[in-house]
């Protein structure tokens, strides 16, 4: 028999903790987005399409991106877990489909750690080439677990830091191209126009061209909805993730346009070092291409650091969000029910140990070579992004169109989007053309390149099998909309809805404004 001076069990978080601030939410969704894509892949996206071409592409893929994030600001206002856009599936479309999302989303992110973990080797490689690659890999990886290990407000300042370094990066590279621009740098070559019509300029390529770099444009913007996931651990999300979603978009989209204006003008698009997107030519990137040019011979050492910096964002993200996609998937009974487990600083562990354990397929670079599996890697999460996107088109006009159905208020939502219903069905239709035109180069060689439409395409099939396979088990169907429930903090587990570890302040605004609804 136990003694009765035995010390008590340790009680179980009620939650996770809301300890993000707006300025994480903020840097979260702008960390997500400046990358690769922007600092390396910007000039594959001109060389293709010619200044004129990948201006518009990135305008028209803003506005793209800009719906969905208004889409996704108005359902985790109104519903911040951590589960995001797979409990609004869940919820407003239908049960297999949210389980198919969750899983899709916590599978691509997770992949998305382990290409970054490769990306880390090529990166590194430009300062010490004789080192195996695996080393930086593993040392990176302990890194990024330390960081989501302890609590989500270690992780929300150090992706603040992170973001931070690029925007500095970003906005360093617009200043210096503006003044070359303007003659204030001395030595620096006047161009003015002239790169805007030489050759084809300012656009090059045809249509089907423009759909294929708005491929490249749009995967430079992936990243921006990590927003939603973190609004499950904001202090005060009915607040914090309006602010965010209003600020963080046109910082972004500021950030892209003005810097491939910028490398637009100073660059010609038939310059070949524009068509070298890969990490491990950052020697040739637009961004150290244009320093270089303003007289910066360090340039290449600069950028490379900033890369390194992005890298370990990116990644840094990809554990978190994906750790809390396969909580939120344990908590509602879609996975195993230890990976809901938290400890006392609510960090969901078990969930964040297999998120490590799938980011180690970046080991494989021990076997083959480190460019062989990045490009493999890339390729496999590559399709799944634009899934969760199309699906958060989908739950936001379920979700709008129930609650009015319903005789709810639209002014007692925290934050609502503008353009209904032409904003989710623009997003869906231009996200849907991108999605299928990825890899249309597969069928028009000629002979159609299998290999290629698979590894680009294999994402669709196997999300659909995943959602048809839990109909058939679960005999799951559409939700109706007066089956939908729009009463968040009674009808959600404990674990989920983390409102008692909000601040006092917080917790009362969100009393206060869950009354009002």
């Amino acid at each position: 028999m136990p003694s009765s001076s035995a010390p008590a069990p340790r009680a179980e978080p009620a939650g996770l903790h809301r300890v993000l601030k707006a300025r994480h939410l903020s840097m979260i969704a702008i960390g997500g987005a400046i990358g690769t894509g922007l600092f390396v892949a910007s000039g594959s996206a001109i060389a293709q399409a010619g200044p004129g071409g990948a201006l518009l592409t990135y305008l028209v893929v803003g506005a793209m991106v800009y719906f969905i994030m208004t889409s996704l600001g108005e359902l985790a206002a109104f519903m911040p877990v951590a589960g995001s856009f797979s409990t609004y599936a869940s919820r407003y479309v239908e049960e297999g489909f949210g389980f198919a999302l969750g899983w899709n989303f916590w599978f691509s992110w997770a992949i998305v750690v382990a290409v970054d973990l490769v990306a880390v080797q090529l990166v590194m490689a430009y300062w010490w080439p004789g080192m195996p690659g695996i080393v930086w890999s593993l040392l990176f990886l302990l890194l990024m677990v330390g960081l989501n290990a302890f609590s989500a407000r270690g992780f929300g300042e150090s992706e603040y830091w992170f973001a931070l370094i690029k925007v500095v990066a970003v906005i360093g590279f617009i200043v210096t191209g503006v003044a070359m621009l303007l003659g204030i740098v001395r030595g620096a070559e006047n161009v003015g126009f002239s790169n805007w019509h030489t050759g084809d300029a300012p656009f090059a390529g045809s249509f089907a061209t423009l759909i294929g770099v708005a491929m490249i444009v749009a995967y430079s913007f992936q990243g921006t909805e990590l927003v939603g996931v973190a609004a499950g651990e904001s202090e005060d999300p009915k607040r914090n993730v309006p602010r965010a979603v209003r600020q963080v978009f046109w910082r972004i989209l500021l950030f892209y346009v003005l810097a491939i204006v910028v490398i637009g003008f100073l660059i010609p698009y038939t310059d070949p070092h524009l068509l070298r997107s890969e990490v491990s030519d950052i020697a040739v990137s637009p961004f150290t291409l244009v320093f270089q040019r303003a007289g910066l011979l360090s340039a290449a050492t600069v950028m490379n650091a900033v890369i390194l910096t992005s890298v370990l964002s990116a990644g840094n993200s990809g554990m978190y969000a994906a750790t809390r996609m396969l909580f939120n998937l344990a908590v509602e009974g879609k996975a195993p029910r230890a990976l809901a487990r938290l400890t006392r600083a609510g960090v969901p562990f078990n969930a964040l140990m297999c998120t490590t354990a799938l980011a180690c397929l970046c080991l494989f670079s021990a076997i083959f070579s480190p460019q062989v599996v990045y490009i493999w890697l890339l390729n496999t999460a590559g399709m799944t992004e634009f899934i969760v996107w199309l699906s958060i088109a989908v739950c936001h006009y379920r979700f709008r169109r129930g609650y009015v159905l319903q005789g709810h208020d639209l002014a007692r939502l925290p934050y609502r989007a503008g353009l209904f219903p032409f904003g989710p069905l623009i997003a869906f239709v231009l996200c849907l053309l991108i999605t299928l035109g990825q890899n249309y180069q597969a069928f028009t060689q000629g002979r159609i390149d299998w290999g290629g439409a698979i590894a680009t395409y294999i994402g669709i099939p196997l999300f659909l099998l995943t959602w048809l396979g839990y109909r058939l088990v679960k005999k799951s169907r559409f939700v109706r909309w007066r089956e939908m429930r729009f009463v968040v903090d009674e009808d959600l587990p404990a674990a989920q809805n983390s409102s008692v570890q909000e601040s006092p302040s917080a917790s009362r605004h969100t009393r206060t404004r869950a009354s009002e609804a």
